[in-house]
């Protein structure tokens, strides 16, 4: 059977997962009355409330008596490794670009991975039923962006398709076609079939998938022979180590579910089981002569944080999983599958070293866990320094903002501040495109100031570039916090009293406890504060009874938004059901002598 492998590449929300649900629609992968609903494949909860794809995903249709396996794959910068680790096993991509926001800072590094490893291009302009869209020069603006990315010439001689994944039809012209089909064909045409080596088996792993019945199991695409059930295999490691083991079972990816077969041939992608104590990137080759395939490499990380177990008074009311080894199982677990992620012991034994990609893919696994009923704190993100040629060196992005004209000012304002320097400014439509390059710490806690700034506006996307050297101090939060003075349950006839002094993070008749974070201070420094004194009553009548109603509401913040506001004395403290802040010393005198003697040893 012919078989083409393809994985589909874009910048986030450019329409990855919306052509996923138009392929499978075409191929007739559902029954005439069956529900399948939008965003087929982010299956994952997380996924679906954010509206954005975390991990990668296989399906498969037949298309003219032709099996394609597609890939989607993650938009967002921090899940960069998901998505090169999945592109060995496709042998073409489809890039997708947005027709009004062109090539975006992610299509530039997934473009780039694709290229080296000779994937063959299909570009495909989306969106162009959006108004003031501009397919013609995002055409010549990918054309440029495969250029500066050393493309060779067979590369730069790609096919295009114009269309829209909403009004589901994508043509090779801009007159829109009664469906996907010309797509389709173009997929048979331009992709090049699985090569196929002579030789023995070759199968590298390059993503797995969990089932408690039967474990853990290996994805990858036979690259060379082929596999059989019950068949003895030797496991190859990226330490050299060679096992003995037997494949159970194999399975092959059909629609969006897996077939049993008894034999997978070079060019497909399978799911094999059986095989024990595998990471990704390991070779399954042949019994008697053995050969692995390179290893596959992953961008460092850039960014760490300190997560312990949740030491605060409220710990082990809401959580099941809350004692230091649950949480170290737990981290060492997600490491197999979550290649950019590592973990470190540190000194305390009740606390470990996370390095992530960035604050997204730090905040999802963070999210993960509390979800599955784990209790933790974690510190303030650090960036990750270098010393390059005896030179204090931190990472570097790429920083990409669109927003409307009125609103350009105050973006350079904010973004310079942090150090960041501007590098191109230019018009599109009513729109100003800025790009700039800042330190990675400028970008902790930009969003949430960036939005405030342009009213809601503007449109943020960043990568990772370089090492450089240190840019000096980059200033944090201004305003202080309000901490609550001792533990107990906060009332309305406090909080009133309070208003004047900043706002709140809680509501009247919330449990609180000693060095918790409940507001933000109106001025610098922070202030201790009692939200939790009552009324005293008497027997006389009094106007001001009724001021408890007068409370402004909360302040609610997201994970991601307490990370980026938190400072270095502070820590979040995540349980299934509450997100608190707090300081890390929860003593008011204690935190006054540490303070001290900080400021003695600077």
């Amino acid at each position: 059977m012919n078989i083409r492998n393809i994985a589909i590449i874009a910048h986030v929300d450019h329409g990855k997962t919306t052509l996923v649900d138009k392929i499978l629609h075409q191929a007739n992968v559902f029954r005439a009355n069956q529900e399948s609903g939008e965003l087929i494949m982010d299956n994952n909860d997380l996924e679906r409330e954010r509206g954005i794809t975390i991990f990668s995903k296989n399906a498969s249709v037949e298309y003219k008596g032709t099996k394609i396996n597609v890939i989607d794959t993650p938009g967002h910068a921090d899940f960069g490794g998901e998505v090169e680790r999945v592109l060995k096993m496709a042998d073409g991509v489809i890039l997708l670009v947005d027709a009004f926001e062109g090539p975006m800072p992610q299509t530039r590094f997934v473009l780039q991975k694709a290229l080296q490893l000779n994937l063959k291009p299909i570009v495909v302009i989306n969106k162009v039923d959006k108004a003031n869209c501009r397919p013609d020069e995002v055409h010549d603006a990918v054309f440029e962006l495969f250029f500066n990315l050393d493309a060779n010439e067979e590369q730069l001689n790609f096919p295009t398709f114009y269309g829209s994944g909403k009004n589901g039809w994508f043509n090779s012209s801009l007159t829109p076609s009664e469906d996907i089909t010309p797509l389709m064909d173009g997929i048979l045409e331009y992709v090049p079939e699985p090569r196929v080596d002579d030789g023995n088996l070759q199968l590298q792993i390059t993503s797995l998938d969990y089932s408690s019945f039967l474990g853990r199991i290996a994805v990858g695409k036979v690259t060379r022979g082929s596999i059989q059930e019950n068949q003895w295999v030797s496991l190859m490691q990226a330490d050299g180590t060679i096992k003995k083991q037997k494949v159970r079972e194999l399975y092959i990816f059909e629609a969006l579910g897996k077939r049993k077969v008894t034999e997978v041939t070079a060019g497909d992608i399978c799911a094999v089981v059986g095989i024990e104590d595998f990471n990704i990137g390991d070779t399954i080759a042949d019994a008697e002569t053995p050969e692995a395939l390179p290893i596959i490499s992953v961008d460092e990380p850039t960014m760490n944080m300190l997560f312990g177990i949740n030491n605060s008074p409220f710990f082990g009311k809401d959580g099941k999983f809350v004692t230091s080894r649950h949480l170290r199982d737990r981290l060492m677990k997600e490491t197999e599958k979550n290649l950019a992620l590592r973990v470190l012991d540190t000194d305390s034994a009740d606390s470990f070293m996370v390095y992530g990609r960035g604050i997204l893919h730090l905040g999802v696994l963070i999210e993960t866990m509390r979800r599955e009923g784990y209790e933790l704190t974690v510190g303030q993100p650090q960036v990750i320094v270098k010393h390059i040629d005896n030179k204090k060196c931190e990472p570097y992005e790429t920083l990409v903002v669109d927003v409307p004209q009125e609103f350009a000012s105050k973006v350079i304002d904010l973004v310079t501040r942090r150090k960041g320097e501007m590098l191109i400014m230019e018009t599109k439509g009513e729109m100003q495109h800025l790009e700039f390059e800042i330190p990675s710490r400028g970008l902790i806690g930009l969003r949430t100031q960036m939005l405030t700034a342009t009213a809601g506006e503007a449109v943020m996307a960043h990568r990772f570039n370089d090492y450089k050297p240190w840019k000096g101090p980059i200033p944090g939060r201004n305003n202080g916090v309000l901490i609550a003075k001792e533990a107990g349950t906060t009332t309305g006839y406090s909080l009133d009293k309070l208003q004047d002094r900043g706002f709140f993070f809680v509501d009247p008749g919330e449990e609180v406890y000693r060095g918790m974070i409940i507001g933000e201070n109106n001025k610098p420094g922070d202030l201790v504060v009692n939200p939790n004194e009552g009324k005293k009553l008497t027997n006389m009548r009094a106007s001001g009874s009724d001021a408890a109603t007068n409370i402004a509401p909360k302040t609610l913040m997201t994970l991601e938004e307490c990370m980026e506001y938190i400072q270095h004395d502070e820590c979040i403290e995540v349980t299934p059901n509450f997100i608190r802040m707090r300081k890390t010393i929860l003593d008011e005198e204690e935190r006054k002598r540490n303070a001290k003697s900080m400021k003695a040893e600077a």
